[in-house]
């Protein structure tokens, strides 16, 4: 049994994360078609890309994407596509702050868990305008420099420690005795 002087203690620094966040948000957006629309026929939201960076206590998140409304105009009889490029800016609050960091170089890792969708796409009230409601989540994490304090035996040795550890080996003769057919026979059963 070791006593309490043969307790040693190192402190490593490495990178570990040191806060993170979740956030889920609807948002509406007022797109304008060439032509009057009569009926919507579909939304889709393509190029979707965005940047992160943190500000105080939370990551804000800064992106774009393209909103494609396919609509009919002219009483139904003809069909177009209105495009408009959205920007938008989300503030993810941070939770698990570690406040040990060692120094303001930080990364931020941001990713969208559910990547912008439309919810609905309708003809505003005032039968010119459409409104699309859509949705979309973004988790991130914040990566710093800390300090970790490990425990460490000072009297174990290293070489000793390697070959038992990893001396997995096999000889000749522990090879010739594998059953070459231990897999098929649990297939048969």
């Amino acid at each position: 049994m070791s006593s309490e002087k043969d307790v040693h203690y190192r402190q490593i620094i490495t990178k570990a994360v040191c806060g993170k966040g979740r956030k889920f948000s609807e948002t509406k957006h007022k797109i304008t078609p060439a032509e009057k629309p009569t009926s919507i026929l579909g939304c889709w939201l393509i190029n979707h890309k965005y940047t992160s960076a943190k500000k105080g206590d939370a990551v804000e998140i800064n992106g774009t994407y393209d909103c494609n409304i396919w609509y009919s105009y002219s009483g139904n009889t003809k069909t177009n596509v209105a495009t408009e490029t959205v920007s938008y800016t989300e503030v993810v609050p941070l939770v698990m702050q570690d406040s040990d960091i060692l120094s303001e170089d930080l990364e931020v890792i941001s990713r969208a868990t559910q990547q912008p969708n439309t919810l609905e796409a309708l003809i505003a009230s005032n039968d010119r305008d459409v409104e699309v409601q859509v949705e979309k989540e973004f988790a991130v994490e914040v990566i710093g420099e800390t300090k970790m304090t490990v425990q460490v035996n000072p009297n174990a040795s290293v070489e000793e420690w390697d070959e038992e550890a990893w001396d997995d080996t096999i000889d000749d003769e522990e090879f010739e005795d594998l059953d070459t057919n231990f897999l098929a026979g649990e297939l048969e059963e």
